[in-house]
C-alpha cells in the first residue's frame, strides 16, 4: 500500500499530504514606494518535505511544503494533456513534477506534486489542520523516500548556459 491514514493527533511526518493549508503568494510590490507588498492567501493541498528526523527531534519550527494539484483539474484547465500524465510525469521523467496515484476509496485523486512551488509553514498551524481532520494521508515506506530523492534531484541538479558543441 502506498498510503498510510495517521489518527489526527499522530504527529506531522515527512510526505503528510495536508488539506486547505494556507499558502501565502506575494502578488504585487513596486519597491520605489513604501506600501506592503500585495499577499494573496490560498488554500492548498500540500505535502510535508521537511525530513522526518528534523520533525520527530524537534529540531524545526518551520515545514517545508511543495502544493499538491487535482491531476485531472490541471487537464480539464488545459495546463497538461493526459497523454503528459500517463507518460512523462507518471514515470518521473518531468522535472518537478511528481506523480501520485489515486485511491478513490480513501478519497485521493490522482496528483501532482509541484515540487519548485515551495512554501515555509508554521508546524504548530499543520498540527492544527491534522487536529482538525485535514490530514488526508501519508506516504508509505519506500514510496516516501522516492519523492525525496526526486525532490533532492529537482534541487541538486546542475544545469549547463548552453549545450555541448558536437561535430555531427
Amino acid at each position: 500500500m502506498i498510503y498510510g491514514f495517521p489518527g489526527k493527533n499522530d504527529p506531522i511526518d515527512q510526505a503528510d499530504i495536508v488539506e486547505t493549508c494556507p499558502v501565502l503568494t506575494l502578488t504585487e510590490f513596486d519597491l520605489e514606494r513604501v506600501e506592503p507588498p500585495q499577499i494573496k492567501v490560498s488554500s492548498c493541498r500540500v505535502i510535508v518535505l521537511t525530513q522526518t528526523c528534523d520533525l520527530a527531534n524537534g529540531k524545526v519550527s518551520t515545514v517545508t511544503v511543495a502544493v499538491v494539484h487535482d491531476a485531472h483539474a490541471l487537464v480539464e484547465q488545459g495546463f497538461l494533456k493526459l497523454a503528459d500524465i500517463r507518460g512523462p510525469i507518471r514515470s518521473g521523467r518531468v522535472f518537478g513534477w511528481y506523480f501520485l496515484p489515486s485511491r478513490r476509496e480513501f478519497g485521493l485523486s490522482e496528483m501532482i506534486v509541484d515540487l519548485r512551488q515551495l512554501h515555509s509553514i508554521r508546524l504548530d498551524l499543520l498540527t492544527a489542520l491534522c487536529q482538525r481532520e485535514q490530514r488526508l494521508g501519508r506516504l508509505l515506506s519506500p514510496d516516501r523516500e522516492h519523492l525525496a530523492k526526486h525532490f533532492a534531484d529537482t534541487f541538486s541538479r546542475i544545469g549547463l548556459p548552453e549545450p555541448y558543441e558536437t561535430e555531427s
